[in-house]
């Protein structure tokens, strides 16, 4: 009953999240069948808009449309009223094949201990607010939590690590402004395992993805954390901010180059009516996608769940 309570409170708290972006999808799903009573070559085009529009991306649309068609050639015969349920249809089935896993709850990606996980992203997207939300479920599962500082071009984001440290109860290891960003992440692994720390989160400077140089750093940093443990760092979570649509494609394309990303997550859907960018990402990357942000709340952060994803994007009352 106890699990029921929050698992129901985590659906509500996802469908409200993903309420501008629906809306704004499906009125515009609305006005290319008005008039329709079956889906023609028309009715497609203008779906191809609706998706591009909704920043599903244009390769994505591509598929589903050819998908749709396929499907329409084959029973003749489709109603508009059927389009959404077909949309659906298709759409899960597109993130079925791609390489999403569903947690059940906050696991560790790698039986390691510490657990090192690296986070990257470029400023403004809720990197470091992540990292404080992730550091709170580990530590609430009894987790040793480690936080290290390795942004350190800025004070205020050592300053605001430092505070999600204090506010979650967790460790926090820093050398302070203008040090070597991949000597603190060494150095923080390396005080994580005397400690015998369970987790190990390491912040990034949010570095500006069309700088190469700073790409490259981020590449050093990746070196040197597994200079001081073999196979570290176990993950490597790129943060998005969904409100940007395809910027934050753009984004993943240069990430993804400069180091080995295992997984994604996508923040900001609640203040946006661009949650489409989750289907588009999640077809073009094949890199799970792993949270999302739908709030402001420490919980406001979930685990992504393609099927309740889907179910909550199409739910109409």
């Amino acid at each position: 009953m106890f699990n029921n309570f929050f698992n129901k409170e985590r659906k509500e708290d996802l469908d409200k999240g993903l309420e501008k972006t629906k809306s704004s999808f499906f009125e515009k799903v609305a006005r290319t069948v008005a008039g329709k009573s079956k889906v023609d070559e028309e009715v497609l085009d203008s779906l191809e808009e609706v998706l591009i529009s909704s920043d599903v991306g244009v390769d994505t649309t591509i598929k589903i449309i050819e998908r749709i068609e396929a499907r329409v050639s084959r029973d003749k015969y489709v109603n508009t009223g059927e389009l959404n349920e077909i949309l659906r249809d298709e759409i899960v089935q597109m993130i079925e094949e791609n390489n999403t896993v569903d947690l059940e709850d906050y696991e560790l990606p790698s039986e390691h201990r510490p657990c090192v996980i690296l986070v990257v992203g470029v400023n403004g997207v809720g990197k470091t607010t992540t990292i404080g939300k992730l550091a709170s479920q580990y530590h609430n599962k009894g987790y040793y939590v480690v936080l290290g500082a390795a942004d350190t071009f800025r004070a205020a984001a050592v300053d605001q690590l430092k505070i999600w440290s204090e506010r979650v109860g967790c460790d926090f290891y820093s050398k302070g402004m203008n040090t070597d960003p991949a000597a603190v992440a060494y150095e923080t692994v390396k005080y994580a395992q005397k400690r015998g720390a369970g987790v190990v989160i390491i912040d990034t400077a949010g570095r500006l993805h069309t700088k190469v140089g700073l790409m490259k750093e981020l590449s050093k940093i990746h070196r040197s954390i597994g200079k001081a443990l073999d196979g570290a760092p176990h993950e490597v979570l790129l943060v998005l901010d969904a409100s940007t649509g395809q910027n934050a494609v753009e984004q993943a394309k240069h990430f993804t180059k400069a180091t080995d990303v295992t997984s994604l997550a996508l923040t900001k859907l609640d203040g946006t009516a661009k949650g489409g960018v989750v289907i588009g990402i999640t077809d073009e990357f094949k890199i799970p996608i792993k949270y999302i942000g739908v709030g402001e709340a420490i919980h406001h952060l979930q685990i992504f769940n393609k099927r309740e994803f889907v179910d909550s994007f199409f739910k109409t009352s």
